[in-house]
């Protein structure tokens, strides 16, 4: 297994914690979200936000969340729907089987990101494996970003494996 990968799980369990302990070394700024990576100046990815997180990430510009994970994930916070319409920001839930990607989720994703323009725009799952997927094949099939420079941003985070290779057409 990839290294990303297994650091990616590891930090997937340290979210665990941190849900039900309330426990976080790593603080609220934006960049310290679990599993976070800057893509360009308007897309950012991360894992799972705290709420305190997604304070900061408001305070930082961003008026639009997506979240890819389904309700029932295991770090989910379970009022997210809630807590960013208090902050004002735009709420957008495609929840995305983990084992089964569908063509139709990456549609609806799709269109989102092809509305947004240069607005900022924050999108999360629980562990960044899931947007990373997504945005992985957004910038290959639909903006024709060099295929070097987008595997990486995605093996970063984690190399693909069972159905999602099949998903992403990966090599």
């Amino acid at each position: 297994m990839n290294r990303n990968t297994l650091r990616t799980i590891f930090g997937f369990c340290a979210t665990m914690i941190r849900k039900f302990t309330g426990l976080s070394l790593r603080g609220n700024r934006p960049e310290a979200v679990y599993n976070y990576r800057q893509i360009n100046e308007q897309l950012h990815t991360s894992g799972q936000p705290t709420e305190g997180q997604f304070v900061a990430i408001h305070a930082a510009g961003f008026d639009r969340v997506v979240n890819l994970a389904p309700a029932g994930a295991e770090n989910a916070l379970p009022d997210e729907a809630a807590i960013l319409e208090r902050l004002g920001i735009d709420y957008i839930h495609i929840p995305v089987h983990f084992k089964h990607p569908a063509e139709e989720d990456f549609a609806r994703f799709s269109a989102v990101l092809a509305k947004q323009g240069d607005k900022p725009i924050w999108i999360h799952c629980a562990a960044n494996m899931r947007v990373s997927a997504f945005v992985y094949r957004y910038r290959r099939d639909v903006l024709g970003e060099d295929e070097a420079t987008i595997a990486a941003d995605l093996q970063a985070i984690w190399e693909p494996f069972g159905e999602w290779r099949t998903f992403l057409r990966w090599r």
